[in-house]
């Protein structure tokens, strides 16, 4: 167990609220704070910016997601500062 971590949706459970980064199977990847999400992954992100090549291309505000498009989901503060 790692930071109270056992299953795959408790690291959703602890990002709720924080900044995440999206990537979908269309290449696309939005950045966003994570407000909700349900057993299939469809998440809610509010203060959504659809990101291309590391800078944001356009700013969507509430946006929902639906799961079976998304690839990966990571908290945006690691993945961000490389």
């Amino acid at each position: 167990m790692v930071n109270g971590i056992e299953r795959p949706l408790d690291l959703l459970n602890v990002s709720k609220g924080k900044e995440v980064l999206v990537q979908l199977k269309n290449d696309k990847q939005f950045v966003g704070t994570l407000m909700a999400f349900d057993i299939h992954i469809n998440i809610v992100l509010d203060n959504t910016k659809e990101m291309q090549n590391g800078e944001v291309k356009k700013s969507l505000g509430l946006a929902f997601l639906r799961g079976d498009t998304i690839i990966f989901i990571s908290p945006a503060s690691t993945s961000l500062k490389e």
